[in-house]
């Protein structure tokens, strides 16, 4: 049985499909990938599956148990978190009292008390590389440390399954390889794992397999190297460029 799953998934907004009729599945210790230009729904999904959209067709399921339309916290407490394409620190908050706000909302949140949520973030900065920001403001981080935190605050949650939105976004290399790192650190621990993200040498790095959106519709899934080499996601997405890199000829 697949840890989450979705079953035609599909998102109106007035007239326009934002996800049509999506189908996926996401084994245990998993780490899928999902890609698509701009504007192909690949955030309108995550929304969907984290509950900040209910569907407008379709189903949900993590573990089986149908999880569609429950409000995000709910979804959060059953064990599903995520991180956002804009990262959202809480300003005026130092980085472990961000990180505790995570640990307060997700699994086992309702029993945690301020001091065990402030442990519990002490322990994911710890984790992630923060620990020496731990009392510094969350508006003084860089892009790099403010991702970290944002990745962060999905984990203190105490998640089985982990949503990253294109956590690797505006980082360079070195930043990237050190993302790439921690999300197989994060794996190791136990944890599924979706990431959304554009940075391709990063995908292939760190995905077991992956699928591709393309105007709200999945138009490939499979091992990584053989969705990079179809022909509709290089026509869609990856283009000519990507063509030229790998030496697959001319169009």
């Amino acid at each position: 049985m697949a840890v989450l799953e979705g079953n035609h998934l599909t998102k109106r907004f007035a007239g326009l499909i934002a996800v049509n009729a999506v189908d996926f599945q996401i084994e245990e210790g998993e780490i899928v990938g999902l890609i698509g230009p701009n504007g192909a729904g690949k955030t309108t999904l995550v929304n969907v599956i984290t509950g900040i959209y209910p569907p407008s067709e379709g189903e949900v399921y993590f573990r089986g148990e149908r999880i569609s339309g429950e409000k995000p916290y709910r979804i959060g407490r059953r064990g599903i978190s995520r991180t956002f394409q804009v990262v959202q620190p809480f300003p005026g908050m130092t980085v472990k009292e961000n990180a505790a706000i995570g640990a307060m909302f997700g699994a086992g949140g309702k029993q945690k008390s301020a001091r065990q949520a402030l442990e519990r973030a002490e322990q994911i900065l710890e984790f992630v590389g923060l620990a020496d920001l731990k009392d510094k403001s969350s508006d003084q981080l860089s892009v790099a440390s403010r991702k970290r935190l944002e990745m962060a605050k999905a984990l203190a949650m105490e998640p089985q399954v982990v949503l990253f939105d294109e956590v690797m976004a505006g980082l360079n290399f070195g930043e990237i390889d050190q993302a790439v790192e921690l999300i197989r650190k994060v794996r190791d621990t136990g944890k599924t794992i979706l990431v959304i993200e554009h940075v391709m040498r990063a995908i292939k790095s760190v995905c077991d397999r992956i699928f591709v959106l393309h105007h709200g519709e999945k138009i490939a899934d499979g091992p990584v190297d053989e969705v990079l080499n179809n022909e509709n996601v290089i026509q869609a997405y990856l283009g000519k460029r990507y063509r030229q890199l790998t030496g697959q000829g001319e169009d």
